[in-house]
Formats: C-alpha cells, sequence, structure tokens
C-alpha cells in the first residue's frame, strides 16, 4: 500500500467588485509538509474576468498574480516573505484578505502525490469546463 500525506490547498480568485461578491477563480495553492511541498499555479481567463468588470486593470491583477508562485517557490528573489519557512508562506498566502485578489477557505486532504492534487484541483476549481 502506497503511503498518504495530509495536504491543504486553498483557491485563488479575483473579485473585481468586492461589494458585489462575484468572483472568478484563477489559481490554486497546494502545501504538503510531509513531502516538502508548497505550490501554487495560476491560470488567468481574461475574458471571464472581464465579463465581470469590463474596466478592470488586468495587467496589475496579472502582476500581482505572478508573484504567488514566487513566494511558494521562496528565496530572495520573493522579498521578505521569501525568507520565511515553508508553512509561514502558505498560511501569509491564504490569510483572509478584503481585496481583489482572495483565496477560499483552507481545505485538507489526503494523497500520494501532491504534484496530481494540484492539477486535478486546476481542473475541477480553475479552468473552464469543456
Amino acid at each position: 500500500m502506497r503511503d498518504h500525506y495530509p495536504y491543504d490547498y486553498a483557491v485563488f480568485r479575483v473579485v473585481p467588485r468586492v461589494e458585489r461578491e462575484e468572483f472568478v477563480n484563477v489559481g490554486v495553492i497546494v502545501s504538503c509538509p510531509a513531502k516538502d511541498f508548497l505550490e501554487a499555479c495560476v491560470e488567468l481567463d481574461e475574458q471571464r474576468l472581464m465579463a465581470l468588470d469590463f474596466a478592470l486593470d488586468v495587467e496589475s491583477i496579472r502582476a500581482h498574480l505572478a508573484t504567488i508562485p514566487a513566494i511558494c517557490a521562496g528565496g530572495e528573489q520573493a522579498g521578505p516573505i521569501g525568507q520565511l519557512s515553508q508553512r509561514e508562506r502558505f498560511h501569509w498566502l491564504v490569510a483572509p484578505r478584503s481585496t481583489t485578489i482572495q483565496t477560499s477557505p483552507v481545505h485538507t486532504g489526503w494523497c500520494e502525490n501532491p504534484n496530481e492534487v494540484l492539477e486535478h484541483l486546476l481542473n475541477t476549481m480553475v479552468r473552464a469546463a469543456r
């Protein structure tokens, strides 16, 4: 039998107009400390986002979203947050915010391979059904 490891994940969403509470899921983050794994993938569907607010500054949002995988990777290129431990970076990224980029509540599960979980979550929570 293969080993299973606990993991935590959250979904990143863009909320163009916070007062309307409408959002588009744009990425996921998965943390599996037992496998020394912290990764996020972001896939911004600009057409879906612009349907909620055509005047949105997509360039700014894209730039902010690009920092998420960099912070997961850590190191100097991620600035002061990149110097924190993996677990601290995960908690910093998923902390509740009332800004345009938010995360869902954190969910927990068991997995054999966190990379497969990341791909599954992208397919089910972020990518449009085909």
